[in-house]
């Protein structure tokens, strides 16, 4: 009964309570390629042990001293271990929303401080206390947009990440929000500034750049907002690599930098959970989503923390507030917050400079070889930890399966998203790249 505490005749209470003849009446509504309709395929009769014994084995198939070099939007970086022993900690791990600043000091602090180091590397004034995840902080800071402009068009680089573009369009298709997308220049990744400028009229809410782009390219962001500011816009600047932060010159030109933590030692376990973060000018802080934590006094005179901006349907009249997200990723924010605590200011930048010292090894050596076979770095602009391969004419996806033969993840497939780059690949090459690997997966190609 450990696991199923409830009896036979509690369950037949409960489903005649819904009018329910069975327990797989619950679950009719789901189709029927989604539903398990046999037992789990486990020999019966093992001991609980037993069954975990089998499982870490299954992980360790999985895991089994893969290289990885796949990268666009997920990440793969070092884990200090000490960020787990923190966050399991049952003050962090069971904390509910700290409404109570009375007891929830401890959880305010990690969040006051998680706010104060995203401003820091952001060059922005304030920050909000997280977010779902980066896709969602995107069509979050154009609506903020609009809500400060008074505008309602949004123009989007297509060098930003496809699917945070997909989900900015989901969430502007039902807020009746126009969108358009600039084209990127085909010889250097980067967004192409003159279309760009053409898009923008006096309509556009926001011009959206992310840096470094999909491609891994650094964008001009002065320039963007150059463009974005003559026309009364603002400019949002995404990211989806935050160890970028650590070396490339903060986004300060920008009034809205909006992005995905996960690089800071979230491990990217099938897709999540993840944690967003949307930084802004101070001036505009009335109209960030989310909550924020802000630094006071108590009745003793001790400094002390509190919600200070929470600007929420459950908080203020449902017409006036900024957002629906109904909560944060916090616990998963404290793991980003321990992350840069660890690492600090000059920890960060030689991280970020190893990322970059690989990645730039790793295109040097397939760049040798143009002569010989045809690959090529497909695009001229300036990049962070990952790149644009041409394969020369070969598969991307039968150089990926090579590579799995000598236990290489290799990049990302970008036909999938981008037609005229069917035949090319996005390499990623972090801290944890080794040359050895990198050499061989050269060899592969």
């Amino acid at each position: 009964m450990r696991y199923l505490p409830k009896s036979n005749a509690e369950r037949r209470e409960m489903l005649d309570s819904l009018g329910l003849a069975t327990l797989e009446d619950l679950f009719a509504h789901l189709p029927d390629e989604v539903r398990l309709k046999r037992p789990l395929d486990l020999a019966p009769g093992i001991s609980e042990y037993e069954i975990i014994d089998y499982f870490r084995a299954r992980a360790a198939e999985n895991d089994g001293g893969f290289a990885s070099f796949l990268g666009a939007g997920a990440y793969y970086h070092y884990r200090p271990v000490i960020i787990d022993a923190i966050v399991q900690r049952g003050e962090f791990l069971t904390a509910y929303t700290p409404y109570q600043p009375e007891i929830s000091q401890g959880t305010l602090t990690a969040i006051f401080e998680f706010q104060t180091m995203l401003c820091q590397l952001t060059g922005m004034d304030v920050c909000n206390a997280s977010m779902y995840d980066g896709s969602t902080a995107l069509p979050e800071a154009v609506m903020m947009a609009c809500r400060v402009t008074g505008r309602t068009r949004a123009v989007v680089a297509r060098s930003v990440h496809p699917e945070y573009r997909e989900v900015h369009r989901t969430y502007a298709r039902y807020q009746g929000l126009p969108v358009v997308e600039a084209p990127w220049n085909r010889e250097t990744g980067l967004v192409d500034l003159p279309a760009l400028e053409a898009l923008v009229d006096d309509q556009t809410a926001a011009v959206v750049v992310q840096s470094p782009n999909f491609f891994g390219c650094v964008e001009p962001v002065r320039e963007a907002a150059r463009i974005a500011h003559a026309r009364g816009a603002l400019l949002v600047v995404m990211f989806t690599e935050a160890v970028s932060l650590g070396l490339l010159e903060p986004p300060a030109d920008a009034d809205i930098v909006a992005g995905e933590l996960q690089s800071f030692a979230i491990s990217p376990s099938y897709g999540g959970p993840y944690v967003g973060v949307m930084a802004a000018k101070e001036k505009y802080i009335r109209q960030m989503p989310g909550r924020l934590v802000g630094q006071t006094t108590d009745a003793g005179g001790q400094r002390a923390y509190c919600l200070t901006l929470a600007t929420r349907e459950q908080h203020i009249r449902r017409e006036r507030a900024t957002s629906n997200i109904c909560t944060n990723q916090a616990l998963i924010a404290l793991m980003a917050t321990v992350f840069m605590s660890v690492y600090g200011k000059q920890g960060l930048r030689e991280l970020a400079e190893q990322n970059l010292a690989k990645a730039h090894y790793l295109a040097a050596q397939l760049e040798k070889l143009v002569e010989k076979r045809g690959a090529r770095l497909r695009f001229s602009g300036p990049f962070f930890n990952e790149f644009v391969v041409d394969c020369g004419g070969r598969d991307p996806a039968e150089i990926n399966r090579r590579l799995l033969g000598d236990k290489i993840i290799g990049g990302l497939e970008l036909g999938r998203f981008e037609p005229d780059l069917s035949g090319c690949l996005l390499l990623c090459a972090t801290e944890t790249a080794r040359r050895e690997t990198m050499d061989r997966l050269v060899n592969r190609f």
